[in-house]
């Protein structure tokens, strides 16, 4: 697959460990690949990323444009040049 420019966004409780930067532009033909490259990059970021997206842990939504990711093929779906992905954090009320 070939490997397309896309943003990465990150919310501010995760930017922190990823430079403190939200944006990151990365390379990659899926949405794993391209969360995986941040993750690359910024360990700690990856370490929290995954505690966050842990089965009965969901704290986190993956976007790809305007689509939660596990409705368009989850983390392996395909990316193309200009997409964004964005991970959205949980919100809890009560």
């Amino acid at each position: 697959m070939k490997l397309m420019a896309i943003t990465v966004n990150i919310p501010a409780l995760l930017a922190r460990h990823a430079g403190g930067q939200r944006q990151h532009v990365v390379a990659g033909a899926t949405v794993r690949e391209a969360i995986d490259q941040v993750t690359r990059d910024y360990p700690e970021f990856g370490k929290r990323f995954t505690e966050a997206t842990l089965p009965g842990n969901e704290f986190v939504t993956v976007y790809l444009n305007d689509e939660d990711a596990r409705f368009a093929g989850g983390l392996d779906t395909p990316v193309k040049a200009g997409d964004d992905v964005s991970i959205v954090s949980a919100i809890a009320g009560g």
